[in-house]
C-alpha cells in the first residue's frame, strides 16, 4: 500500500467502517444498560492496555533492529525513528519466529478484551458493546502510545499493519482511528441514562 492510497487491504478490511453504523443501528432503539462507572473502568483498562501494547511493539522493533536510537535515550529514539519507522514495509524484515509470536500476541489481546467484556456486563448486548468500547479505546491509545514513545505515526496517512490474522491487514492510520472514534461515539449515543 502506498502512502497516498486511501483504502485498506485486503479489500474486506474496509467493511470495518460499518461497525460504528451497525452499533448505532443495533442498539439505539433499546439502548445500552452500561453505567458511567462501567464505561470509565473499561476505558481505564483500555488506556493502560493500549499503552502496554505500544510498548511491546517498540520492544519488538528494537529486538529486530528496526528501531534506530533505541540504545540511547527516549529522545534519541524519537529523533531517529520517526522517519525509519515504516511498519508496513518492515514486516518482511521480521524473522518468522517473531512473526509467529506477534500472531499469538494479537490473539491473546483479543482474548483479554473479550474476557473483560464478559466480566463487564450480564447481558450479551452490553457485553458486545463493552467489547467494542474497550477495543476502540485500546486501539486509539495504542497509536497514542506509539506516538508518545517514538513519534510514530508522524501523520494519520502513515501506513500500518493493523493485524496479521488471518492475513496482514494494511491501512493508513486514519482508518482504524476513525473506526474507533466513531465506535466510541456510537456506544455513548446508545447508552441509556444512568442505571440503578
Amino acid at each position: 500500500m502506498q502512502h497516498g492510497q486511501l483504502w485498506a487491504q485486503p479489500y474486506w478490511v474496509n467493511l470495518l467502517i460499518l461497525i460504528p453504523v451497525a452499533t448505532w443501528l443495533g442498539f439505539r432503539s433499546r439502548g445500552l444498560r452500561l453505567s458511567r462507572r462501567q464505561l470509565v473502568i473499561l476505558a481505564v483498562f483500555a488506556i493502560a492496555f493500549g499503552f502496554g501494547e505500544a510498548a511491546v511493539v517498540v520492544y519488538l522493533r528494537a529486538a529486530v533492529g528496526l528501531l534506530p536510537g533505541y540504545a540511547g535515550t527516549l529522545q534519541d529514539v524519537r529523533q531517529h525513528s520517526a522517519e525509519a519507522y515504516q511498519q508496513a514495509q518492515s514486516i518482511a524484515q521480521f524473522p518468522q519466529s517473531l512473526l509467529t509470536i506477534e500472531v499469538f500476541r494479537e490473539a491473546t489481546t483479543m482474548v483479554m478484551l473479550v474476557c473483560v467484556a464478559l466480566l463487564a456486563a450480564p447481558r450479551a448486548r452490553e457485553r458486545w458493546a463493552a467489547f467494542l468500547w474497550t477495543f476502540a479505546i485500546w486501539d486509539v491509545m495504542y497509536y497514542g502510545g506509539l506516538w508518545a514513545m517514538v513519534r510514530w505515526p508522524a501523520s494519520l496517512r502513515d501506513v500500518d499493519v493493523l493485524f496479521l490474522i488471518p492475513v496482514p491487514w494494511i491501512a493508513q492510520v486514519w482508518f482504524p482511528i476513525s473506526v474507533s472514534v466513531l465506535t466510541v461515539s456510537a456506544v455513548l449515543l446508545c447508552r441509556t441514562q444512568e442505571i440503578g
